[in-house]
């Protein structure tokens, strides 16, 4: 959240709930619509692959036959600190577990999600909200457990399966149903969700085919060729899938298949954070659209129809003679394996495999195991150099890094250190903050085939935006021919922007009127104070908030939105609410401290400061932040102590060090005020702030050389500092 400045105020539609957007009502949309079993007739084949898969038993309701086993005969559950109960009464069945009144309480599941490696059973809520249960069965073992594992969360938090990390409306339903309308309302809290058909059905994937059907009944005889059958090419097939199967957050709740992915999502993607590896590989729960675009097959023209049969999604070929129909001969332009000699492990053996090595798998919700897209190459030494995991060691557990990299270098010697260590070396340094990491940066940026690194790339370079050599590669980006590019360098060019940059400023007002909406809504994110959201960049954004305001990170970015508009009074309650809904969270409160302070409560927000670092005790810019709200709120000695707090957890802080000068200036330590502000200037020497601030401390000793010479250093970092020349001026002569 920036601060500070004269700002536009809201436009008259700056209100989510007032803005109109043109969609058809749900009557409207879901009339398009015939429904899985219209298909049966023409499409026997399909329809029976499909009638079984996971995507047909994506949702459904609970079953008699089915999920007896899960609650007969009845068992109790240990979970963490708790203990729950699975049973059978009066003939329905129960879950007893804690929910948000005291105590546990039986609830009756209605629906259940997912069929095989985990069924999770999902309850009716208050406000049309349906709960997703945190205790789910396994079939295989015949046994519950939690998905959270360990975790042990409690009622009242945003991730218990009361709290709205677990609301199926906003959480899973859009990716376990067709085309869902989750149809949120901020002024009651509620949700009127619907969908055209329960599951994953045939027109998830292949669109609305109301007008398909009818025509084929009308005209079945005929020899006329249909005018209403879909063709979806490959890389919009691709779209479709990635639509459920990516980490994605959703810009408009409106995607049908055939649209442009990067019309309806925000795609993660490896950056600074640790959501994945380094190489691509998947950490948190990635899925696989991500990993697969990252991946040298994807850039080869590889798409998910071209190994998965569609309908019952499996693979077209069982085992290694999948991946082989490609990578022997006489298929070109593949690179050709023997599979023998290349894995150097027994066939039929763990290892020996194309997936064990290059298709990893990374449990998630303790019973799923997912196979990584990204087609990686095992590389111990990135393990070593960068804590990446590799497929050898995921395996052989009981040896050590070292044994696994012998391995390989002996295998494939020179041919180990290829493009992708060096990629995934530069990535790793630049997220740990190495500035020598950006030449390398540069590089990947506009040399990298593969979109999604040069995005990466891209992203990462924000962090030295302001840098002379970064500056034009970011601008360069902009025209790049990848929307997953030109979104990253939007959000990069935010520091120029923010530093008065005409040229990053003219760049994102282009962005403004690009082709993808993903594009379009990034440069709208950084230009929010003078956005005019009336217009189509404009109504973009304000569509994008309205259909994320029942979460709580949705309600931040509105209330950050109206702040950046000047709107501090509107902004409070909804960063309050983001607090209520999820108070364990550092950012909302350290926002809705700053709120607090722009509307005159310093003392509020000095309690919401002391909150977040209470749940972030090793964060410094939080600590750094409660010392200037002490400060604000007439509590001088709290803010020094918070101060010196901030340059221990950070010893490179430079504004702590000099707002601790500050404040020991303040309290008459005069001598500890400079060297203060003597770290400052270590840290930042480009800065003439420090240099000042001591030549006024250096005057009140009566040391006038000293203050002469810091004088002097302010000038010439930046001659224009008039303060500084008006203390040089007021200096004593020098006597010879």
């Amino acid at each position: 959240m920036r601060s500070g400045g004269n700002r536009p105020q809201p436009a008259a539609n700056s209100s989510p709930q007032r803005a109109q957007f043109k969609t058809a009502n749900d009557q409207q949309t879901f009339a398009t619509y015939a429904g899985s079993e219209s298909c049966r007739d023409c499409h026997a084949q399909a329809y029976s692959h499909w009638t079984n898969s996971h995507h047909a038993l994506a949702e459904r309701s609970v079953d008699a036959n089915l999920d007896r086993a899960a609650f007969e005969p009845p068992r109790s559950i240990r979970h963490g600190s708790q203990n729950s109960e699975a049973r059978t009464r009066d003939g329905h069945f129960e879950l007893v577990t804690a929910g948000l009144e005291a105590g546990t309480t039986a609830f009756t599941p209605a629906r259940v999600l997912g069929v095989d490696p985990l069924r999770q059973f999902l309850f009716p809520a208050r406000g049309g909200r349906w709960q997703v249960g945190e205790l789910s069965f396994d079939p295989h073992k015949a046994e519950w457990f939690d998905v959270y594992g360990d975790e042990d969360r409690r009622p009242g938090e945003w991730g218990h399966w009361t709290g709205r990390g677990m609301t199926w409306n906003s959480m899973c339903a859009s990716c376990h149903n067709t085309r869902l309308r989750k149809n949120y309302s901020p002024a009651t809290d509620s949700y009127a969700t619907g969908m055209a058909e329960r599951g994953v059905g045939c027109e998830a994937c292949h669109g609305p085919l109301g007008a398909h059907v009818a025509w084929q009944r009308q005209h079945r005889a005929s020899t006329t060729k249909d005018p209403t059958s879909p063709r979806l090419d490959k890389n919009q097939m691709f779209d479709a899938c990635g639509s459920c199967h990516a980490r994605r957050g959703e810009l408009t709740g409106d995607f049908t298949p055939g649209e442009n992915f990067f019309d309806h999502f925000a795609l993660a993607i490896p950056d600074g954070s640790d959501v994945f590896h380094p190489d691509g590989q998947v950490r948190e729960e990635d899925y696989e659209f991500t990993s697969f675009l990252s991946s040298r097959m994807y850039a080869a023209g590889v798409r998910c129809l071209d190994c998965h049969e569609p309908h019952s999604s499996k693979s077209l070929v069982r085992g290694d003679a999948l991946c082989l129909r490609c990578h022997s001969p006489p298929v070109a332009p593949a690179p050709k394996i023997d599979p023998v000699s290349h894995t150097h492990h027994k066939a039929d053996t763990p290892g020996s495999h194309c997936v064990d090595c290059h298709m990893p798998q990374t449990t998630y919700m303790q019973r799923h195991a997912r196979r990584d897209h990204g087609f990686t190459i095992p590389d111990p030494l990135l393990t070593r150099q960068h804590n990446i995991p590799n497929a050898c060691n995921r395996c052989h557990v009981s040896r050590s890094v070292d044994w696994s990299l012998a391995a390989v270098e002996k295998w494939y010697g020179p041919r180990m250190n290829r493009p992708t260590r060096t990629r995934a070396r530069t990535i790793a340094s630049a997220r740990g903050g190495d500035s020598n990491a950006v030449v390398a940066l540069l590089q990947l940026a506009h040399e990298e085939k593969v979109g999604l690194w040069r995005a990466s790339a891209t992203r990462l370079l924000g962090r030295w935006a302001t840098e002379t050599a970064v500056k034009p590669a970011l601008l360069e980006r902009v025209g790049d021919a990848d929307p997953l590019v030109r979104t990253e360098a939007a959000q990069s060019l935010e520091p120029l922007f923010e530093s008065g940059d005409t040229a990053a400023a003219k760049s994102l007002r282009h962005l403004l009127n690009d082709s993808v909406r993903a594009v379009r809504l990034a440069a709208a994110g950084v230009l929010l104070r003078e956005l005019n959201t009336n217009s189509p960049a404009g109504q973009d954004f304000m569509r994008e908030l309205a259909f994320n305001l029942d979460q709580p990170v949705g309600a931040l970015r509105f209330g950050g939105f109206l702040m950046e508009r000047g709107d501090a009074a509107s902004a409070l309650p909804w960063l309050q609410r983001a607090v209520n809904w999820d108070g364990n969270s550092p950012p909302f409160r350290q926002a809705l401290a700053v709120c607090l302070s722009a509307n005159g409560r310093a003392p509020d927000a000095v309690r919401e400061f002391e909150a977040a670092c209470r749940l972030a005790p090793g964060d410094a810019g939080y600590r750094f932040q409660l010392a200037l709200a002490f400060n604000e709120a007439g509590r001088l000695t709290d803010a020094v102590a918070a101060l010196e707090q901030t340059v221990k957890l950070d010893p490179q802080h430079a504004q702590g060090w000099y707002n601790l000068g500050l404040g020991y200036s303040a309290q008459g330590r005069e001598t500890e005020a400079i060297e203060a502000l003597l770290r400052a200037e270590t840290i930042e020497p480009d800065s003439p702030r420090a240099p000042y601030a001591r030549a006024t401390i250096h005057v009140r000793l009566g040391q006038t050389a000293e203050a002469r010479r810091a004088a002097e250093r302010a000038l010439a970092l930046q001659p224009n500092f008039r303060e500084a020349a008006e203390l040089l001026r007021q200096l004593p002569t020098e006597t010879p």
